[in-house]
């Protein structure tokens, strides 16, 4: 770790870097499954679903830079690269043989939701490490990454 003057205990800072690493590796991989969608989403509500899959892979992205930051400002070094993606991520896969509104709404959902749900569970685990800053960082992304879920899944729900 690098030095820094932030007063968390160095053990904190390094559990803490791990929730971190993980949920990087899961924001890198849902900011690519959004623009998977992004870029082969077809069909009669191509244009809306196109438009709102770009919105959020650009605030995933953002939350991809937040999360890097706190790392690095822990004296950590923010493994960001294809391979430590592949390596950490808990997401599943995104199929790559979709094309429907329906099939894309449907797969991000399930991708929303499960980066969502990981922010939660995170929000305790670095709550119980005392490190209230990354538990408001998590707060805040399970928030965004709800809302966002509720407009993607509206697609849908007016079918049942």
């Amino acid at each position: 770790m690098h030095p820094t003057s932030i007063d968390l205990a160095e053990d904190v800072r390094g559990k803490s870097m791990v929730l971190l690493q993980k949920s990087l590796a899961d924001a890198i991989n849902l900011a690519l499954q959004t623009k998977q969608a992004h870029w082969n989403v077809k069909g009669p509500q191509f244009i809306a679903l196109h438009e709102l899959f770009d919105s959020i892979a650009d605030i995933v992205n953002d939350q991809v830079d937040t999360i890097a930051e706190r790392i690095t400002a822990f004296g950590g070094t923010a493994e960001g690269t294809l391979e430590a993606v592949v390596g950490r991520t808990q997401m599943k896969a995104y199929p790559i043989d979709i094309s429907s509104g329906r099939d894309h709404v449907k797969a991000l959902s399930q991708a929303l939701a499960h980066f969502g749900k990981t922010a939660r569970e995170n929000v305790d685990k670095a709550d119980e490490l005392g490190d209230t800053g990354t538990a408001d960082l998590f707060t805040g992304i399970s928030r965004e990454i709800d809302k966002q879920l509720w407009f993607v899944e509206a697609h849908v729900q007016a079918d049942k």
